[in-house]
């Protein structure tokens, strides 16, 4: 089926980490079970990682609805000058 994903910008300066939480992506795909849809980061942000809370300064390339609404998803800025408005996807 369908999949909808809303997503929210949120901003980040040098240093700053963000937890993913199900105000900023919440994705749904008409099944009753949200919690298994997996996110693969396809392009990560220029200047920063997206991290799990658990294995802090390791980036990752994947993760589940269940870890954004455990709040353990975070992208974290990595203090490089000259960073403006970015995305990750």
């Amino acid at each position: 089926g369908d999949i909808v994903l809303l997503a929210k910008p949120v901003t980040l300066t040098e240093g700053d980490r963000v937890t993913l939480t199900t105000d900023v992506p919440v994705a749904t795909d008409g099944t009753s079970k949200p919690e298994k849809l997996l996110y693969a980061v396809s392009l990560p942000p220029v200047h920063g990682q997206i991290e799990h809370i658990n294995y802090p300064g390791v980036p990752i390339s994947s993760y589940s609805q269940l870890d954004v609404v455990a709040q353990k998803v975070s992208d974290v800025h990595d203090n490089s000058h000259g960073a403006g408005r970015e995305a990750f996807r």
